[in-house]
């Protein structure tokens, strides 16, 4: 089924995300003559001496979003400080529901059994988030995708949600113009942080990841050790604006280590050592002034940039990537892309920095219907409908 879909020239697909607490549905349409022509000259062993640049049609691509909703669930999850996975994956039925009827207005649709006389539907194929994720969320978004394969007759594509991350900077119309490989992206969510090599659709190497907390952990946790509310890291980043970052004097956990892992949980140990030695008054709790606040929020954010930033630099230069992209719900922060950008200008200009993609940095479906398109270039093999599970420690 996926070779018959390359040698399409429109293809049409729905993005189902549902893998942690935003519920989110795409319709992505993707015209392009040169898929099943780029899966052959890869596939011809003589032609490897080629360039894999000069056979990627990624800047030939039409892409058009005809489609896209995301639902959050912050305010439901806000009462708890946290996200909980049982109330997640329960608003998530609610919600995918709704948002699949918005898309296909499903409501008025005449669906019916396959092999049977049906109306036009306006897909060719559903891509679902498998993994990483909740799996009772994770399991919501994959039984809805096994609902439509089976009625309507389509195939359905498991993607890999961090794949998703990195399809997302190729949604960016600049960014398809530039895209050469390999690639070298930082990946950093609420979840992961990685370093990751892309070689071409569907080949990647990991070069490094966090030995413990991610990056947007750590903002989310001394955020909440600061009584900023849930999520508490883009509240400490705003705040931060207003803030001397050079104010508290926070480690850098493993900046000089000679690997290129991570580290943030020493980092969260020493903001609350640093609240119980100086902000911490007896029963009363924390008492820290709003300039005070501004400056912890400006520091904390330094340190996990400055890490992020050291160890992308060093990270390119080992591996010599022709672009380089930042993506996932941390990409976001407006001081790692001006950091970053800045870095990598000076110690390798050669490298072309990819934009991160304006309103696709957290969980979306249309990250995940690219990625299910990348899965159809890359000439992967497509499970049947009925074996697809969630994986919630999937990798890449």
């Amino acid at each position: 089924m996926g070779k018959e879909l390359a040698k399409q020239k429109e293809i049409k697909i729905l993005g189902i995300e549902t893998s942690c607490d935003e519920t989110s549905v795409a319709l992505l349409t993707v015209r392009n003559g040169n898929i099943s022509k780029h899966n052959q000259i890869l596939s011809n062993k003589t032609k490897s001496v080629v360039r894999r640049a000069q056979l990627d049609p990624s800047s030939q691509f039409e892409v058009r979003l005809v489609k896209h909703y995301i639902a959050t669930q912050i305010p439901i999850h806000a009462r708890y400080g946290g996200v909980v996975p049982e109330v997640a994956a329960r608003t998530h039925v609610a919600e995918l529901v709704s948002l699949l009827d918005k898309t296909l207005s499903l409501s008025s649709s005449h669906v019916v059994r396959p092999n049977r006389p049906t109306s036009k539907v306006d897909f060719d194929a559903i891509a679902v988030t498998q993994g990483p994720g909740l799996a009772t969320a994770l399991r919501v978004g994959i039984e809805a995708g096994k609902v439509l394969a089976w009625s309507l007759d389509k195939p359905l594509i498991a993607v890999n949600h961090l794949e998703g991350h990195l399809a997302s900077a190729w949604l960016e119309p600049a960014n398809r113009k530039n895209w050469e490989f390999p690639i070298l992206f930082l990946l950093v969510s609420g979840g992961h942080t990685e370093l990751v090599l892309m070689t071409d659709f569907g080949k990647y190497k990991i070069l490094s990841r966090t030995r413990d907390d991610a990056a947007g952990e750590a903002f989310d946790k001394t955020a909440k050790m600061l009584g900023l509310e849930y999520p508490g890291g883009p509240k400490l980043s705003k705040l931060a604006e207003e803030g001397n970052p050079t104010a508290y004097d926070l480690p850098r956990p493993m900046i000089h280590d000679a690997s290129l892992d991570f580290s943030f949980s020493g980092l969260k140990t020493a903001v609350r050592v640093l609240l119980q030695e100086r902000f911490m008054i007896k029963d009363k709790g924390l008492k820290i002034k709003p300039t005070q606040l501004n400056d912890l929020c400006a520091s904390i954010q330094a340190a996990i940039v400055e890490v992020l930033v050291a160890k992308t630099v060093k990270a390119a230069l080992q591996s010599k990537p022709k672009a380089f992209a930042v993506v996932g719900g941390v990409s976001a922060n407006k001081m790692l892309q001006v950091e970053l950008k800045s870095a990598l200008r000076k110690k390798c200009p050669e490298i072309k920095f990819l934009k991160p993609a304006k309103g696709l940095h957290t969980d979306n479906g249309a990250m995940i219907a690219a990625a299910g398109l990348w899965n159809i270039i890359a000439n992967k093999k497509l499970p049947k409908w009925e074996k697809v599970d969630a994986k919630p420690e999937l990798d890449l």
